[in-house]
């Protein structure tokens, strides 16, 4: 991959807030220009220029992960910008908590259309590029409640995450031939608003109580594990699944 100063350069989805600001944050700091992308345009926009005002090294734009070209007009704005794209962090996501029995049909869509449909979209039109240059890294946010059927979220979050680790499967062994790793990072429950505002106070005691480490994962150390997947080095890393649980789920 060309680029005047070889500066690596990452798209980030769902990077205006929460695990994706981190990522975010993460990437820019180990020095990536960074595309921040979420469906808050304005959101993903504002946190661009706190990183760069003059927009050197990161801009914001809107896109919405279900839409194929949303992210062709994504990898043509970086490439315009920074003449190339080395790393896709499928981030975006929608979380919900609801009774199995209680989820209706089109919120089931709703949830599988954001998670599971938007890293299917990313990596298929990222990994066509990254087939074609002969590099490139993929790095997708899937979760524990993949694993084990969740906790404190939705079965429709749940049946995404895990299909998140299929799909990590299949095209790790279909693009790795040229050069393109695809992994992803099954988080447990994180120190995030997000977590705090969807489990009410008395439930998210009792869940940390039962965690091993008795304690939230720390975002910012998800975020970081992104980066080192994305390393052109780590290019024996593939298809695999990287477990920040604090011990709740071992194998």
């Amino acid at each position: 991959m060309s680029g005047a100063d070889g500066e690596r350069t990452v798209l980030v989805t769902g990077g205006a807030k929460g695990l994706g600001e981190y990522l975010v944050r993460a990437f820019f700091a180990a020095g990536y220009r960074v595309c921040v992308s979420d469906v808050d345009g304005k959101g993903a926009a504002d946190l661009a220029a706190q990183l760069d005002s003059q927009g050197e090294r990161a801009f914001g734009l809107a896109l919405d992960v279900r839409d194929p070209e949303a992210f062709v007009v994504a990898q043509a704005r970086m490439l315009e910008a920074w003449g190339r794209i080395d790393v896709l962090v499928n981030n975006a996501v929608v979380t919900r908590a609801q009774p199995v029995l209680e989820i209706d049909p089109d919120d089931f869509d709703a949830v599988v259309g954001v998670n599971l449909r938007g890293t299917f979209v990313g990596c298929q039109v990222l990994g066509r590029h990254f087939r074609e240059v002969g590099a490139g890294r993929i790095v997708n946010i899937a979760s524990l409640a993949g694993q084990n059927g969740g906790t404190a979220t939705g079965a429709h979050y749940a049946a995404s995450k895990g299909g998140i680790i299929t799909l990590t499967k299949v095209f790790a062994r279909d693009l790795g031939p040229f050069g393109v790793t695809v992994n992803a990072i099954a988080p447990g429950p994180l120190d995030l608003p997000s977590v705090h505002a969807l489990v009410p106070p008395d439930k998210l005691e009792g869940i940390v109580a039962g965690i091993p480490v008795r304690a939230l994962g720390a975002p910012g150390y998800v975020a970081r594990t992104a980066v080192h997947l994305a390393d052109p080095e780590a290019s024996f890393a593939n298809g695999a699944t990287w477990d920040i649980n604090g011990g709740l789920n071992m194998r």
